[in-house]
């Protein structure tokens, strides 16, 4: 075999490894090394360096194996070392400690002067690790505390107050946003909330989809049309349930599209209803690029709690928007299928839809 024909085949094999993907995005979330032949250097897949040629590269999953294959460190990304993201992650653990122990919710300045940054710096770093600026944080925070004081407070009064608010104004102003209905409807269980919905099926079986008046709610798989009517009653018990239309099934069909091909992505908005712990983890894996997948410890390092492993698990659990949120690209530490809310079968299938297998 000639040269030309030998890098022509190791270039068709790289290019269509998901990893090279991440690393021509240069994406700062892929947890795995590459070496370049004709530097003799190894590299994250975020490294600003010049792109190396295909048939150059050749991929890692740590830095050590990388190091025993004969190459050494790149000066610039330095992957022999705790990357900038876990640097950072116990600053960030300590600014969203703060920001959850305070009544009043503390300014940018002050969280950054307590974890020793710029401010600049620090509200760079705290989005990229949190997935959310530090105002969102804190208001996402007030906003869990206020869906917790109206399932137990005497009144919505009190519970806007019990969680932070000064005034009824400031929390009505936002409250749809917030809770997707009235405070009175939320705290009576999503009475008088409708919900429209439809069922359709798809290669993976069943699907189901609802949208309230914020977005898609709602994308259930499995086998039995019923059962799946029956879990979106179970997530809406006091919701009108309402059988979707003819435009309501062009919609289902588009999810169904994105079931079929998950790069496409899911251009709808969405109704994410979730702890702000589970909506942080959410987002980090809509940062997951299709075709790649991340371990539960890598979650916990992205959004900066190292040691919660077991609640990333159980958020990845609790997600009721299949495909969209892509819980699916989540795997274990040996990149085995672990658990799936709508069955390790349709995990793997679509993460085989996701390869091009």
């Amino acid at each position: 075999m000639n040269t030309s024909t030998r890098n022509a085949r190791l270039a068709t094999t790289t290019d269509s490894d998901p990893r090279w993907a991440a690393v021509v995005a240069r994406d700062p979330q892929a947890k795995f090394y590459y070496s370049v032949k004709t530097t003799g250097v190894y590299c994250r897949p975020s490294c600003s360096a010049r792109l190396p040629r295909p048939e150059n590269v050749q991929f890692y999953s740590t830095s050590e194996d990388a190091e025993k294959a004969g190459f050494r460190p790149c000066k610039r990304c330095k992957p022999n070392q705790v990357s900038p993201t876990e640097q950072h992650a116990e600053k960030i653990v300590a600014a969203c400690c703060l920001i959850e122990s305070s009544e009043i919710p503390p300014s940018l300045e002050l969280l950054a002067q307590y974890v020793g940054l710029s401010t600049y710096h620090f509200h760079r770093v705290f989005k990229a690790a949190a997935g959310l600026t530090p105002k969102e944080y804190a208001a996402a925070h007030r906003h869990n505390l206020v869906r917790k004081s109206l399932r137990k407070s005497d009144t919505v009064t009190q519970a806007i107050y019990d969680a932070g608010y000064n005034s009824n104004s400031r929390f009505y102003g936002v409250s749809n946003q917030v809770l997707g209905m009235t405070p009175s409807n939320y705290r009576a269980g999503g009475t008088q909330m409708d919900i429209r919905f439809a069922v359709g099926e798809c290669s993976l079986g069943s699907i189901l989809v609802a949208q309230s008046s914020l977005g898609i709610c709602a994308i259930f798989l499995g086998d039995d049309p019923d059962s799946l009517l029956c879990e979106l009653q179970d997530q809406f018990p006091k919701a009108n349930l309402i059988g979707g239309d003819a435009g309501f099934e062009r919609l289902v069909a588009k999810v169904v599209g994105v079931v079929e091909a998950p790069a496409l992505g899911l251009d709808l908005p969405l109704d994410i209803r979730g702890t702000t712990f589970q909506k942080r983890v959410w987002h980090a894996l809509r940062k997951i690029p299709a075709g790649s997948t991340a371990s539960y410890t890598d979650v916990a390092k992205l959004i900066g709690s190292p040691n919660s492993v077991r609640a990333v698990a159980q958020a990845c659990g609790a997600n009721a928007l299949a495909v969209a949120i892509p819980c699916h690209r989540v795997v274990r530490n040996d990149g085995t299928l672990s658990g799936y809310r709508w069955g390790v079968e349709r995990k793997r299938a679509l993460l085989k839809k996701e390869a091009g297998k």
